[in-house]
């Protein structure tokens, strides 16, 4: 049997019918949908090989077993599909590891569902992290394996340690590690370690994003005094297809917002050659899809003050494009102000990824706040290289961004805080006037503004460490924020909720029109929920639903030269 097994938080292996906004649907609370409107919009499960393991697997599992089998057979390393983990451990196993994204619902969007609605029921994510831990646990009863976690929400475990010993995790992994996986499992195993390789606890940030070491016998990161992040070349590539044919660009952003631990990560540029052949792999299975991740895709090989560069840009997307096989493509995450600022930039992309009416591109966009006292005081580089004053508002940036980006067909997916150090009910009613303003603004022939918008709340970290964060009560500035998103969102379902899906791939048209119904309805019944809760706390719907219509949008567009 194996000697490294591997297996991944469920809610990230699912397809969620192909439709924009569903991947978030496992932060929604277990008391608010229900389980079996959850299953079936979850979608379908990954599948199995004949032997169980998974034929395709989340890119952070992709790059674990890359970097186990540059020293390991293929017999040693199994990806385990989540319901045949037990098939692959026995007593020659010696550790199983788990990538998580939200272990114990303690993300921003999740717990900002469980304020909002004023719930402790836990979220589905969590819910099914306890149930693939007891599996997990079950199959190395009796056994000597160990079992790791690792991934981007270790951070939660670090603030509720007694949770390891609650879902029987002999240790949590912090950081990256694509350079050093054979010597990390070896020293969990084994306990041997090369001479500074270590560190017995994790990594912690105080408010002024200065990095603090916390000792804990459960916890490993790298030594404090060592290298702390993998090298370009010391990061390997994936040798077995990823879901939804993901493949990283870059790591990193530098864009320096103060709420956000990914902007201290160094940058790192994947040369488009490193990217195709990760397509490669992923076409290899079938798939035609190339969803290119990054923190910030427009930062891409940047110039000084986050300039884009377009011979990069340019010579990746159009690596992506002539990938043989590769039929679609969208990365994951970009800034606002580079479509305000470059619209030829964006009309060429847009011409390299073939985007049109059938074929939109969505891009995850943190836009935050509509107030420009929070941009300027939380996220001033976002703007770049336009600057609040010289080139209008932030609200006028946002409002150009979009045009631009739906004019060339991109929708962007934006999220806003409220909860925000400093934040003022002024600055929430600006957030609530970016939104109307944007629902109600048309492109040049009719056609209504493209975007979804997400409220999240802003939870400091000591509120959660002391479970306060469970008595939090929004204002009624808070509360027109949640509505007017969610009054956006019920009228984009209602709109678009019978489109082909996420760019048109989701060929079973029962499927569509099934899922199509439930979104449509789904999204007035929830916004019926949101409104009669919003009343009841005191909210004056009707200028939740007015303020900020009239806002003028930018005369002229606010183009840089190049």
């Amino acid at each position: 049997m194996a000697k490294y097994v591997l297996v991944s938080d469920t809610t990230l292996s699912h397809d969620y019918r192909n439709f924009p906004l569903l991947d978030f649907l496992p932060s929604a609370p277990t008391s608010f949908v229900p389980s079996s409107i959850y299953g079936y919009l979850k979608g379908r499960p990954p599948k199995p090989s004949a032997d169980g393991r998974a034929v395709f697997a989340t890119y952070p599992l992709r790059k674990l077993e890359a970097a186990l089998l540059s020293e390991y057979g293929p017999e040693d390393v199994v990806v385990a599909h989540e319901d045949h983990v037990a098939d692959f451990v026995d007593d020659d196993t010696e550790l199983i590891g788990v990538t998580t994204m939200d272990p114990l619902g303690l993300a921003p969007l999740t717990m900002s569902y469980s304020i909002f609605f004023g719930t402790d029921a836990p979220a589905y994510v969590a819910r099914e992290f306890v149930q693939l831990m007891k599996e997990v646990n079950s199959a190395r009863a009796g056994k000597k394996a160990k079992l790791v976690v690792g991934g981007p929400g270790v951070w939660e475990l670090t603030i509720r340690p007694e949770e390891l010993d609650n879902l029987g995790i002999d240790y949590a992994y912090q950081g990256e590690c694509d350079d050093i996986v054979p010597e990390l499992f070896d020293y969990l195993v084994n306990g041997t370690s090369p001479q500074n390789g270590f560190y017995k606890g994790f990594q912690t940030f105080d408010n002024n994003f200065h990095k603090q070491w916390i000792g804990d016998e459960r916890f490993v990161t790298r030594y404090q005094f060592a290298k702390q992040y993998p090298k370009l070349e010391d990061i390997p590539t994936i040798v077995n297809p990823s879901i939804k044919g993901m493949t990283e660009c870059m790591r990193g952003c530098g864009i320096g917002c103060d709420f956000c631990e990914v902007t201290l990560r160094p940058l790192r540029y994947y040369p488009p050659m490193m990217v195709r052949k990760e397509l490669e792999v992923n076409v290899r299975a079938g798939i035609n899809h190339a969803w290119l991740h990054s923190d910030e895709i427009f930062a891409y090989d940047h110039g000084r003050n986050f300039v884009p560069n377009y011979e990069s840009l340019s010579e990746l997307l159009t690596t992506v494009m002539e990938t043989k096989g590769i039929e679609h493509m969208n990365p994951t995450h970009g800034r606002i102000s580079i479509p305000a600022a470059y619209p030829d930039l964006m009309r060429k992309l847009s011409q390299i990824i073939k985007a049109s009416d059938d074929n939109w591109i969505g891009l995850q966009v943190g836009v935050e706040t509509g107030s420009n006292t929070l941009a300027k005081k939380h996220m001033p580089n976002k703007t770049l290289p336009l600057k609040i004053g010289p080139d209008g508002t932030w609200p006028d940036i946002v409002w150009q961004g979009t045009y631009v980006m739906n004019k060339y067909y991109w929708r962007p997916a934006f999220t806003v805080q409220v909860g925000q150090d400093g934040e003022t009910d002024e600055d929430n009613w600006d957030t609530v006037a970016l939104i109307n303003s944007m629902s109600n603004s048309t492109l040049d022939d009719g056609k209504p503004f493209e975007f979804t918008i997400t409220p999240m709340q802003n939870v400091p970290l000591g509120l959660i460490k002391n479970r306060a964060f469970s008595s939090i009560t929004l204002n009624d500035s808070q509360l027109a924020v949640y509505y007017a998103s969610y009054r956006h969102l019920a009228k984009l379902a209602s709109r678009d909720a019978f489109r082909k899906g996420r760019s048109g791939r989701d060929p079973s048209v029962f499927s569509r029109v099934g899922t199509g119904t439930l979104i449509s309805l789904g999204g007035r019944a929830m916004l019926r929920f949101v409104a009669n809760m919003c009343r009841k706390r005191g909210l004056d719907l009707d200028k939740a639903a007015r303020y900020g219509i009239e806002r003028k949008t930018p005369q002229a567009p606010m183009v840089v030269a190049m």
